[in-house]
């Protein structure tokens, strides 16, 4: 039995490639190779456009893949979504040239260029626009004024849309990069558990990379002070030192959190403190 795994080529490549091999599934290629080598021999990996890749899993090309939430709803595609990766977010935006008027251009018959057709579609008429879709194929925002009125595209900073003489009108969806399943395929007993297998590991890489452990000694009389301090996933845990009448404790807490609680164990008392990478936090 073989699961067969969808990867958008590009720059998500990377952050997918990487989450793989953090759960244990090493990829092997070249830049022209479309089909890596997997460790584990039961995965068959493709390297598609992203763009395609929802549809083909539904049409059960493929088991599983990942993309951006974008592309579902743009495909239109039934599949099982089985966890939002948080990588590369993205808006899809509504811009006009940045010294034209939004509502004038409801007064006339425009022309939009977008890669994205069904979901203009459905912000245009549901915003009352006469309007003619044109499909672009990269660089949408090269087309205004001189080849139409509007684009809608996406974007993650503004910078391109702001170097192009544009500005933003509307925001008509928010994206990030999906992991999804064919239906049909969670409905096979075996290839479920393969994939809730994985799922358990992606999510523990991802809880892992929001997370540091810290270890720090400190005296007897100082654990409660401490220990409130520590925002651990359940409770730090404190143990006695060999031979010491010291105390150890460890707690896992959030990455971001670190800088500012260091210096609040410092003062309650701790010493000794290590910070360490987690892995995985399941």
């Amino acid at each position: 039995m073989k699961i067969k795994m969808a990867i958008p080529k590009g720059k998500l490549q990377i952050e997918i490639v990487k989450l793989l091999e953090q759960i244990g599934l090493t990829l092997q290629s070249n830049d022209r190779n479309y089909r890596p080598l997997c460790s584990d021999p039961m995965f068959e990996i493709k390297l598609l456009k992203s763009q395609n890749i929802p549809k083909l899993v539904e049409l059960e090309q493929h088991d599983i893949g990942f993309a951006g939430l974008d592309w579902i709803a743009e495909q239109q595609a039934d599949v099982k979504v089985l966890k939002s990766l948080g990588f590369d977010p993205v808006d899809i935006v509504a811009c006009i040239p940045d010294d034209w008027n939004y509502q004038d251009l409801k007064k006339r018959r425009i022309i939009v260029a977008t890669e994205y057709k069904v979901l203009s579609d459905q912000f245009l008429s549901q915003q009352g626009f006469d309007y003619k879709l044109i499909r672009s194929y990269g660089a949408t925002e090269v087309f205004p004024p001189e080849d139409a009125d509007m684009i809608i595209d996406n974007t993650s900073t503004g910078t391109t849309i702001i170097a192009n003489h544009l500005k933003i009108v509307a925001t008509i969806y928010q994206s990030n990069t999906q992991f999804f399943a064919n239906q049909a395929c969670m409905n096979d007993p075996r290839k479920k558990a393969i994939i809730d297998d994985m799922l358990v590991l992606i999510n523990g890489v991802l809880n892992g990379r929001k997370r540091v452990l810290l270890e720090m000694n400190c005296k007897e009389s100082t654990i409660a002070k401490i220990v409130e301090l520590l925002p651990a996933m359940r409770s730090p845990t404190v143990s006695q030192l060999y031979q010491s009448n010291d105390f150890a404790i460890k707690a896992a807490v959030m990455r971001n959190e670190v800088k500012d609680l260091i210096p609040l164990l410092i003062k309650a008392g701790a010493s000794d403190i290590l910070e360490i990478p987690i892995r995985k936090a399941i």
